[in-house]
């Protein structure tokens, strides 16, 4: 039987907090828990989530891993950006300086990415600081291309009509507003499986309506234009995907187009069931495949110190 989640401000606490500098300033909030010098883990979260989507894999892995996780900008505590910084590209480079602050030279990890997350770790691939940190990559519910035009959000017919439909739905400027009977039942609708316990449903709409709208709808435009097929193929590390077979933001196509174009490709794990959201969803298979990646490609070694310099606001500021 699933374990319930953690209930609403009962979050992991970090052992350490710091911030991250991007390439254009922007400024990434990390947060690291476990012990120093344990197997680092970092987790990159999707569109309209926070660092608080990764709880269960955090409390989890943390007892044994030193797990990074990192707000993408906009989301969570990572300051919104300006209007020209969204775009694969800053995915990438938040990711670079985020492997920058918290490993060591030549340390690596494995690496998570969720959706969004994803897509960020396919947009670095072929960047310094991912191939000299890269262990392995888990890849959950996403997709590197054609993601107006495969996704299921609309329930009609493929073609013109429906791929402009799920645009707007994208780009919706409106507010979210609170999160009440009606918005859960769209949400859970939208992006997780029919039989999604309760409780994870209202997980997932606490942590999409916290996202402020001008990043929401500012990573809703970069994400339909979406074609990262060449950092798949540039993805030169092992590399698992797992998706759920009930996926209407990024169906199974794309997670088996992956898989076949992935040149390390470890397998594809669907689950049966399950939406989008597959960290809350299937917390216990992804955190085991966290772990599986860990044992086979990330071998114990010496202490890793992590580098940082002023303190900013109780956070490390590291360029």
């Amino acid at each position: 039987m699933s374990r319930p989640l953690p209930v609403a401000g009962r979050r992991p606490v970090a052992a350490r907090e710091l911030l991250a500098v991007s390439a254009d300033g922007s400024r990434i909030h990390v947060e690291i828990h476990g012990q120093e010098g344990a197997p680092a883990v970092v987790l990159s979260h999707g569109w309209t989530c926070n660092t608080s989507f990764w709880d269960a894999q955090i409390r989890d892995l943390a007892v044994d891993h030193r797990v990074i996780a990192y707000d993408q900008r906009g989301h969570g505590t990572s300051p919104v950006a300006a209007r020209d910084g969204y775009s694969t590209d800053a995915l990438a480079d938040d990711l670079e300086a985020v492997l920058a602050a918290t490993l060591a030279p030549g340390e690596k990890a494995v690496l998570a990415g969720h959706s969004m997350g994803g897509m960020t770790i396919m947009s670095a691939s072929r960047r310094p600081e991912l191939r000299e940190h890269t262990a392995a990559v888990l890849l959950c519910s996403t997709g590197s291309s054609r993601l107006l035009a495969e996704s299921l959000v609309v329930p009609m017919r493929a073609g013109a009509v429906r791929t402009r439909l799920t645009r707007a739905i994208l780009g919706a400027r409106a507010p979210l507003g609170p999160v009440t009977p009606v918005s859960r039942r769209i949400l859970k609708y939208g992006t997780m499986g029919a039989g999604s316990a309760p409780d994870r449903v209202e997980t997932c709409a606490r942590i999409v309506h916290a996202c402020p709208r001008i990043p929401r709808v500012a990573w809703g435009n970069v994400l339909a234009e979406l074609d990262l097929d060449e950092g798949v193929r540039e993805l030169r590390v092992p590399t698992a995907i797992i998706a759920g077979t009930e996926d209407r933001l990024t169906p199974p196509v794309h997670a088996r187009a992956l898989a076949a174009a992935l040149p390390d490709c470890l397998g594809l794990t669907e689950l049966a069931g399950v939406g989008h959201m597959t960290p809350v969803e299937a917390p216990e298979t992804v955190t085991a495949k966290i772990r599986e990646l860990v044992t086979a490609y990330l071998p114990s070694g010496p202490d890793r110190d992590a580098r940082g310099t002023t303190d900013i606001e109780g956070k490390e500021e590291v360029a």
